[in-house]
């Protein structure tokens, strides 16, 4: 027989005996469908954290007070750490920089008539727009004519907005933040979690001086909490560390032998660590859904040997009419993988669904490839191969007249 007639008497074979066949493809369309969607998985989770990542910047630098265990005890000798609207303007003009903007923080309570709520407000200056590329969905940013007198204005994130404004236009209304009237001149556009507080349409923003006027007491006026820091797009992010941790030792007049009493975070490594477990998960998803697959095939295995038992008879005839050995290794060898094959192409169907499905509820896209595709398709062929090689071998090893006389 040529080799459509082998697949044509494969497909006669299996139905047959349409319920064992079913059963044993059964595992086959299982393993399939969580190899494909544990695949996509893991793909879509990689693509999602980059997007993520990418959204909050990767060439960004934070700049904190405090170090190591060391820094601490520079600390209670009296030189405390802290970070100065003068340290900023200095790393400002770094020329590994493309900008630098200090920041002041803290929760505080905020009410519009008889809402209200509790927020984390950030204090800013113009330049912080620019360097976290946060854009405007209504009003505008203020202006360094804000900053100079402490003008009570605030920025809101569009949660913010709808929580204490639905439905109404919040230009030009005004906010109680402990108490104290700021009026809403910019609602920002999009959301997104941020690495320094809450998400981006959740945030509150004021001018830094108005902050420490009006909300953040401090006896150091000239402190800050932190300062973001970008790096310029056609330069070394690792240079731009270095300049910074020259600078700021320079400034702090720290020793040589003295640890940093500041730390720098770097988003480039936290979206290099999370590439790496996202990798591994993935991985480990893909090794999940083969063992699922294994199973399967071994499923294949057992049905083959039985219906090798079957179907002595049927072998010694064919060997007694011509066939030889190799054709009924081939003929056993080609059911097993049909079986495979028509088990992965459903169970690829069914793995598109519920991707479908997932991407459906809006909370997250899962995306089937085509290598995702490809390898299913590739790995199930092999475990027909490879499970259904020995009871196909057995069978054509049978001897003829054994078969003839097999009860």
């Amino acid at each position: 027989m040529n080799f459509f007639q082998v697949v044509i008497e494969a497909f006669r074979s299996m139905s047959a005996n349409r319920l064992r066949t079913a059963l044993t493809m059964l595992g086959i369309i299982i393993g399939i469908t969580s190899v494909v969607l544990l695949l996509a998985l893991g793909d879509s989770m990689q693509r999602f954290i980059g997007k993520e990542l990418e959204a909050l910047g990767t060439n960004m630098l934070f700049i904190s007070p405090g170090g190591n265990r060391a820094a601490a005890q520079r600390m209670r000798a009296g030189a405390a750490p802290a970070l100065t609207l003068a340290d900023a303007a200095a790393l400002n003009s770094l020329s590994s920089l493309s900008g630098a903007a200090p920041a002041l923080q803290g929760g505080f309570k905020l009410a519009v008539g008889n809402e209200t709520a509790s927020n984390t407000v950030h204090g800013v200056t113009p330049a912080m727009f620019k360097i976290r590329n946060w854009k405007m969905e209504l009003g505008s940013v203020f202006s360094e004519a804000d900053v100079r007198a402490a003008s009570r204005s605030v920025i809101i994130g569009h949660k913010v907005a709808d929580q204490f404004f639905y439905k109404m236009d919040p230009l030009g209304k005004y906010i109680r933040i402990e108490n104290v009237a700021f009026q809403v001149v910019g609602v920002l556009h999009g959301e997104g979690k941020q690495v320094d507080g809450p998400d981006l349409s959740e945030l509150v923003l004021v001018p830094i001086t108005a902050a420490r006027a009006h909300l953040i007491r401090n006896p150091f006026p000239d402190n800050v909490h932190y300062v973001v820091a970008q790096g310029r797009s056609d330069g070394n992010l690792l240079d731009a560390i270095e300049d910074i941790n020259e600078t700021m030792r320079d400034r702090h007049h720290i020793k040589f032998e003295e640890p940093d009493d500041f730390r720098i975070d770097n988003l480039a490594s936290f979206a290099e660590t999370a590439g790496k477990i996202s990798a591994g998960i993935a991985a480990l998803l893909g090794v999940i859904g083969a063992i699922s697959l294994v199973v399967g095939g071994i499923g294949i295995m057992n049905i083959m040997l039985v219906s090798v038992t079957e179907r002595t008879r049927e072998i010694g005839i064919r060997m007694a009419i011509g066939a030889k050995p190799r054709n009924v290794l081939l003929q056993f060898l080609t059911e097993a993988v049909v079986i495979c094959l028509a088990g992965g192409v459903i169970g690829i169907a069914i793995a598109v669904g519920l991707a479908a499905a997932i991407t459906a509820t809006g909370k997250f896209e899962v995306m089937i490839t085509l290598s995702a595709v490809i390898v299913a398709c590739g790995f199930s062929s092999l475990v027909g191969v490879f499970f259904g090689f020995y009871p196909a071998r057995r069978a054509s090893r049978l001897l003829p007249v054994d078969c003839l006389r097999y009860e």
